[in-house]
């Protein structure tokens, strides 16, 4: 699994700019996203796919340990839907499947 750093690395090699600069587009990015999240809108970005709000409604579990009913709180969860051009790649025949 790729961490910040591995991701920074390479959004510098391919955009052929200096890893400060790379950091400073990966967070403006992240932060693009959460703004729109928190704000409720859904945030589109082309090639890759959308992130929404999706709500959950308070319901009762149990706690499996003790068996115990639980009232689990309503919530919000932020969800994502792979675009066209991503879901393609990633099925794609004969191509790479991700596992090392």
């Amino acid at each position: 699994m790729a961490g910040k750093g591995d991701v920074i690395s390479a959004i510098a090699d391919q955009a052929g700019i200096s890893k400060k600069e790379a950091s400073a587009a990966f967070d403006a990015f992240v932060g693009y996203i959460s703004d729109s999240c928190q704000r409720g809108e859904r945030c589109a970005i082309p090639g890759l796919g959308s992130f929404s709000i999706s709500h959950r409604k308070a319901r009762e579990g149990r706690n499996p340990r003790t068996n115990e009913k639980i009232n689990i709180p309503a919530s919000k969860n932020v969800r994502f839907k792979a675009g066209k051009d991503l879901r393609e790649l990633v099925n794609r025949k004969g191509g790479k499947s991700g596992r090392k």
